[in-house]
């Protein structure tokens, strides 16, 4: 592993001789694959930590003093600081080093994770409501460190299978959401609050000995573009307007579907999470397949956008439904719509990180982990915005 730092990007696990930087190898080297480990276990397990809090701590909070606004702004808190970390990591991913900054991350998230977990021994009111504040906001910045390098090492190491990695590591994100809030629920009703928070904060700190030996370091200069002038590309620009709408429409649904489904179908409270199953389950698994059509026909890409996004328009009239369709609201119907909304989804974002990346090569931005940093940078920060 001490010889990934000189292989250039052309040469992701030294498979592929010099001159044929375009081929793709038929299969992953030794360290693409402790890289492919690290960064599904990164998201696996920082998913789950994002997810927990779900099903019981905004009744905690709520027992410890705090207003329904404070905790949907504690809630809110989190993807504000994240999109500020995203910025500053992205930019200085070179002088701090990719392997350092992915470690540093997974350490802070794992540490807060299990601080969380030990809140219920503070004082009602305000010093409840400061601490959960402070720790949310570390951990935020834990998360914006480990994402923005895990996007650019995993570039730097699969340079022509960029959106077909990314899409197929979207399998462990997507399992870490859904795995996340049933498997809390159940430590919080059978062991209380501590549990919960203790036991995965332990875990993802034991990944991170074994990160630390298997994931290779990347050595780059200094880029001397900038976030500004990436962003202010028009192709790139209007990406990250996708990227903002999009999350826009999760932000959304977090906090009204589940009122909407409890209101108009009197479902038990056990059976919301599983129409949320839907809208997960259909992303995750359309994912990959996305990725590898990306990659394997990149001028399919802005096809991808654009009938993604028309897609994802219609799916949110028909949630409602709205009432200029006169269509009667239906469980079967809404179920059906939030698993369309999911692929619709994969459609959308699988294709944004590598078109801004290949725009940014366009206009020569020089192929290197700095401009890597630069794109992974940005589009978790515009994620973070909506």
């Amino acid at each position: 592993m001490d010889t990934s730092a000189t292989r250039d990007s052309g040469e992701p696990g030294g498979d592929v001789p010099a001159g044929s930087s375009r081929e793709t190898p038929r299969r992953f080297s030794r360290d693409q694959l402790f890289i492919l480990i690290s960064a599904a276990s990164m998201n696996l397990g920082s998913m789950m930590a994002y997810s927990i809090l779900g099903p019981f701590f905004p009744k905690e909070a709520e027992n410890k003093g705090a207003s329904n606004t404070m905790i949907g702004v504690l809630f809110g808190c989190y993807a504000l600081f994240e999109f500020l970390a995203s910025l500053i990591f992205g930019k200085y991913l070179v002088h701090i080093g990719a392997k350092f900054m992915f470690i540093a991350g997974m350490f802070i998230s794992g540490g807060v994770t299990i601080i969380f977990g030990v809140m219920d021994q503070l004082p009602d009111g305000p010093i409840f409501i400061a601490m959960c504040f402070l720790v949310r906001v570390i951990d935020a910045i834990g998360f914006g460190a480990s994402i923005t390098a895990s996007s650019s090492i995993l570039t730097k190491a699969f340079p022509n299978n960029v959106a077909t990695v990314l899409g197929s590591l979207e399998v462990f994100s997507g399992l870490g959401l859904v795995v996340g809030p049933p498997l809390g629920g159940f430590l919080y009703q059978s062991f209380g609050y501590e549990i919960p928070f203790i036991s995965l904060g332990c875990i993802v700190l034991l990944m991170i000995p074994l990160n630390m030996c298997i994931l290779p370091s990347y050595d780059s200069d200094p880029s001397e573009h900038s976030f500004w002038k990436l962003v202010t590309l028009p192709k790139v620009g209007l990406v990250a307007f996708v990227l903002i709408s999009l999350s826009s429409c999760f932000g959304f649904l977090d906090p009204i579907l589940s009122l909407f489904v409890l209101g108009k179908f009197n479902l038990p409270a056990g059976y919301v999470g599983l129409v949320f199953l839907g809208l997960a389950l259909s992303y995750t698994v359309s994912s990959p397949l996305f990725g590898l059509l990306s990659d394997k026909m990149p001028h399919l890409r802005k096809w991808l956008l654009v009938f993604g996004n028309l897609i994802t328009a219609v799916c949110f009239l028909l949630l409602g439904p709205a009432p200029v369709l006169h269509i009667k609201s239906q469980l079967w119907l809404l179920v059906l719509i939030l698993v369309v909304n999911g692929i619709s989804a994969g459609m959308s974002i699988i294709p944004t990180f590598p078109e801004v990346l290949s725009c940014a090569y366009e206009n020569g931005f020089e192929e290197g982990l700095s401009t890597m940093g630069l794109v992974s940078g940005l589009t978790s920060a515009m994620w973070s915005v909506g």
